[in-house]
């Protein structure tokens, strides 16, 4: 794992390159530990998380998996660890963008879904392949697939492995935005960007709202908004917002130098 803060996006990077960024446990600690290193930096607006090489991740190191010495022991801890590296970047409280090119299957697709947003190249290649080795899911993917797809379509990509390109996850409503080949890099970064010189309260509220949506009935949930939309107005940027969009011009927000 790699983790580089640069203009107040912090950078996460799947970093096994030459295994096409394989799930070992070492790469679950790394991403666990990184993502709760970026909570506790006050001045980071938007995260990154990206793989080395040319995939995202492939999912879990099946290599590693053959030779343990205790199959089900390791796996347990290895689904744990990165259970809680899923829970971290789904806690964050600035949004999460995930950069998804090249193969992204099993946990892998866990990862990339936990953000907030995820950008795809037309060309990645998005497979649950779980089955295809005997084993069912992990990594939140059968919990996600199932809210974002429901049970019909999550079953389908579940039960049989179907391949889906950026192209058609983004139809599904897998994918946020569908980019050119070689590009998904700078694109992420540049939506990183807009998204750290914005209003960090209000996006932080809006994405969590977002992340709760179905949790709670829609009476808690209508609470939570009216909760949350009441608390931004009282705030600097919640003043300036209003007041740029009433005087036409850009609004200047506090908050894009420190989180709080």
């Amino acid at each position: 794992m790699t983790l580089e803060v640069s203009d107040d996006i912090a950078l996460i990077g799947l970093s096994r390159p030459g295994n096409g960024n394989a799930i070992d446990l070492p790469m679950a600690r790394g991403l666990r530990d990184a993502v709760t290193e970026v909570g506790s930096m006050p001045t980071v607006g938007a995260v990154v998380l990206f793989g080395r090489g040319e995939q995202f991740c492939v999912g879990g190191d099946l290599q590693v998996f053959a030779t343990a010495a205790a199959p089900g022991q390791f796996l347990a801890e290895l689904a744990g660890t990165a259970h809680e590296a899923v829970l971290g970047l789904r806690s964050l409280p600035i949004p999460v963008i995930s950069a998804v090119h090249g193969a992204c299957a099993g946990g892998g697709i866990g990862f990339a879904l936990a953000a907030d947003l995820v950008l795809a190249e037309r060309t990645a290649r998005f497979v649950v392949a779980y089955t295809a080795a005997g084993l069912s899911p992990d990594c939140g993917v059968s919990w996600t697939l199932t809210k974002v797809l429901g049970p019909a379509r999550a079953n389908d990509l579940i039960l049989t492995n179907r391949r889906l390109d950026g192209t058609e996850a983004e139809r599904l409503g897998l994918v946020s935005r569908v980019v050119e080949p070689g590009t998904v890099y700078e694109e992420a970064l540049r939506l990183a960007r807009s998204l750290a010189e914005g209003p960090r309260r209000a996006l932080a509220h809006s994405a969590q709202l977002v992340r709760e949506a179905g949790a709670a009935p829609l009476t808690e949930h209508l609470q939570r908004e009216a909760e949350s939309i009441a608390s931004l107005i009282e705030t600097p940027d919640g003043s300036e917002g209003i007041a740029a969009f009433l005087q036409k011009r850009r609004p200047d927000f506090t908050s894009t130098r420190l989180r709080n």
